[in-house]
């Protein structure tokens, strides 16, 4: 009985090691996108909001449940009154693009349609956002392609697999580069429709 043993070479473990890092990448981009406003109103949009409660910084979603009643419309219901002050201050401050409106016990956020000038805002911004995940792309890129020249230099790669693991390399930068372009194509078109 014959066993055969899979050697991965060191430069495929290299690349496998950065694929976590990539699909973070990816991940936190998504996150950024829901946060950039739409025509729908979504909780996204501010759930992340740093609010001071008592001498500490904590996220909106931390201190509410948030909804959307309505397509232009979010629903901030804080846990305790005590948190209202703090909130309010800290949708004032954070150029959500509304004025929220106490209601009894919670804050109603209506939107409103996005002019022309405000969807040209939107798109610069997904365009920095995108940029700003190609660049970390980029430097995982780069710091992989050292580790594996490093592993040339000390002679646990062979020259023929530094070439293929650069060929690799690209090929999987430019899988992950394809996905945040369609992901902000997606975006932008929610922004400009």
């Amino acid at each position: 009985m014959f066993l055969l043993y899979l050697r991965i070479d060191m430069h495929q473990e290299i690349i496998n090691k950065i694929k976590p890092e990539l699909d973070k990448v990816i991940h936190f981009f998504e996150g950024e996108l829901a946060k950039i406003r739409t025509s729908r109103a979504t909780p996204s949009l501010v759930e992340d909001i740093m609010v001071d409660c008592f001498g500490q910084k904590l996220p909106l979603k931390q201190l509410s449940a948030i909804s959307t009643p309505e397509v232009k419309q979010i629903l901030i219901q804080p846990w305790d009154k005590s948190y209202m002050e703090g909130i309010l201050a800290a949708l004032g401050k954070s150029g959500v693009g509304a004025s929220p409106i106490v209601d009894k016990d919670s804050i109603r956020i209506n939107l409103p349609a996005l002019t022309e000038d405000y969807r040209r805002d939107l798109v610069r911004l997904l365009s920095e956002k995108q940029e700003g995940s190609r660049q970390t792309l980029r430097r995982w890129r780069e710091e992989a392609w050292r580790q594996i020249q490093d592993g040339f230099k000390n002679g646990k790669i062979r020259e023929d697999d530094k070439f293929r693991a650069k060929e690799d390399l690209q090929k999987l930068v430019d899988d992950y580069s394809k996905k945040i372009e369609d992901l902000g194509e997606r975006k932008k078109g929610e922004i400009t429709n």
